[in-house]
């Protein structure tokens, strides 16, 4: 290969050569499921629904064991602000709710309800769709967006009807419907941009409708010509090409990363702290806007969401419609893998996704795709880590213009102020650094540690200036307690205080003489 190939390759490799916004990479996409159409998975023998599948604070049981629940009820209520209620995904039986192994890496538990399927899937009959939803208030179909539970399907879980809020003084012109779709394996927004056209765009203008937007981009990775085409055929059959522009963007990862798809689409970069609100522009994923419609066209809450089920290890890739709560393990066996042994399970892409410990562990909201890898092939690519050669490589691919190894640095040795100096917090953890860096450093891993540790010093700090706080006020009250104290004492003195008569006391006197 001449040196002028191999600079190219390295340029292509480090994401080089576009405007669109800084970084970026080109991994291998292996979008092996892309072709095919998607299937229902058979639903399970037990549902295991964990109580929290968002951002925020769990949520509370309405159920009790025993309980016959339908398909769309309420099973669980939010208790918070930034959280979001969960639903029975089918009708059944909640036979027990206890502590079970969730998607995280550390293998942690986490309160669940288990449901029995009854085998009829009767939907609650309060579910119920809003007619004529373009009539309707726009503050009335958030309501029901956020009684419905619907939270960011492309893997976030951030409760949506908060990002659907509405500011006087910033308001929103543009909604950006996310089809970009970069982490390889993952083609389960592909799919429903395919299979779905018409509910993805009728949930968009559902969208427009509650921030009273005027009009809407739907981007889409040059590498979906034909989700771009079925998009386009559908928006020109309703006659909305005037209003929403769909745009093929050059294929790169992390280019569904929500600030630089705003970067590319509008040239507007979103200040650190501030939100795609402050830029006038609502940003959407393609499952998270499917879902919409069916809360609020359909009147089905979330229950159920399109997994893209991958990895060298899968017999039979598929994209499966999978209701919350059915257990990997049962979704693996729907494309032919049933032995674990020396095999590996991703929650999530390559890039961004978790390795898990275990099959027995439920589909939930966030679950994009669950890719089954061997073990050689995972070891192949986390190889030794050796020192850092200052390469220059991770700042060049970071799509937030970081020093990477820098921040890595100051992970490693402790330095978490020095950390948080260098804007370890604007990190999206996409994994570009760890992908080109030649010493095989793991410095995603790093920044995980640091901002854990980081907010683990967070909550000390507040605990204690909240119990210092605590004591100060204490402290304060004994001193007025004490004062109270004092003044009632020489009250209480001054009116029983005796007092003399004059005359007598001049008698007294005199006969004292």
């Amino acid at each position: 290969m001449s040196d002028s190939s191999l600079f190219q390759s390295l340029m292509h490799s480090l994401g080089l050569g576009h405007s669109d916004f800084n970084g970026g990479i080109h991994p291998p996409m292996h979008k092996i499921t892309a072709a095919q159409a998607s299937e229902v998975s058979p639903m399970p023998p037990v549902l295991i629904v964990p109580l929290k599948q968002h951002i925020g604070e769990a949520c509370i049981p309405l159920v009790q064991i025993g309980d016959h629940v339908y398909r769309g009820q309420k099973i669980a209520r939010a208790d918070a602000y930034v959280t979001a209620s969960i639903h029975a995904p089918t009708s059944g039986k909640v036979v027990k709710i206890e502590d079970h192994r969730i998607p995280h890496p550390s293998g942690m538990g986490l309160p669940c309800m288990f449901i029995e399927p009854d085998g009829h899937d009767t939907i609650d009959p309060a579910c119920l769709p809003i007619v004529n939803w373009r009539e309707n208030d726009p503050d009335l179909l958030r309501e029901r967006i956020r009684q419905s539970g619907i939270v960011g399907l492309g893997g976030a879980a951030f409760p949506t009807f908060i990002k659907l809020l509405r500011d006087r003084h910033h308001p929103v012109h543009t909604v950006i419907l996310n089809g970009i779709e970069c982490e390889p394996y993952l083609t389960n927004d592909h799919r429903l941009m395919l299979e779905n056209t018409r509910q993805v765009i009728e949930g968009m203008q559902i969208l427009m409708h509650v921030v009273q937007a005027q009009k809407a981009i739907i981007a889409i990775e040059d590498n979906k010509p034909d989700a771009a085409e079925a998009i386009n055929a559908c928006l020109s059959k309703q006659r909305l090409d005037l209003t929403v522009e769909v745009r093929l963007m050059p294929t790169r990862y992390p280019q569904g990363s929500e600030k630089q798809l705003i970067e590319s689409l509008t040239g507007k970069q979103i200040p650190a702290g501030k939100l795609p609100l402050h830029v006038g522009v609502l940003c959407q994923n393609i499952g998270t806007t499917k879902a919409v419609y069916d809360a609020i066209a359909e009147g089905i809450p979330l229950t159920e969401r399109m997994v893209t089920v991958s990895g060298d290890a899968v017999p039979k890739p598929k994209n499966l419609r999978v209701r919350i709560g059915t257990p990997m393990r049962f979704v693996f066996a729907q494309c032919g893998l049933e032995d674990f042994d020396d095999i590996q399970i991703l929650h999530g892409g390559p890039m961004m996704g978790e390795k898990l410990r275990s099959a027995d562990i439920p589909i939930v909201k966030s679950s994009t795709g669950i890719l089954a890898m061997h073990t050689a092939t995972m070891q192949s690519v986390h190889k030794h880590e050796d020192p850092c050669i200052r390469c220059g490589h991770c700042s060049i691919v970071c799509p937030i213009h970081l020093v990477p190894n820098l921040l890595a640095d100051h992970c490693r040795n402790n330095q978490f102020d020095k950390a948080e100096d260098y804007h370890l917090f604007d990190c999206i953890e996409c994994g570009c650094c760890s992908y080109v860096c030649p010493s095989n450093i793991p410095l995603v891993h790093y920044f995980r540690y640091g901002k854990g540790q980081l907010a683990q010093l967070t909550r000390e700090r507040r605990f204690a200036d909240e119990s210092k706080a605590r004591s100060e006020q204490r402290e304060r009250r004994i001193e007025r307690e004490n004062a109270d104290k004092a003044a009632r004492r020489q009250r209480v003195r001054a009116e029983t205080k005796p007092v003399l008569d004059g005359k007598n006391s001049t008698e007294n006197d005199g006969d004292a003489s």
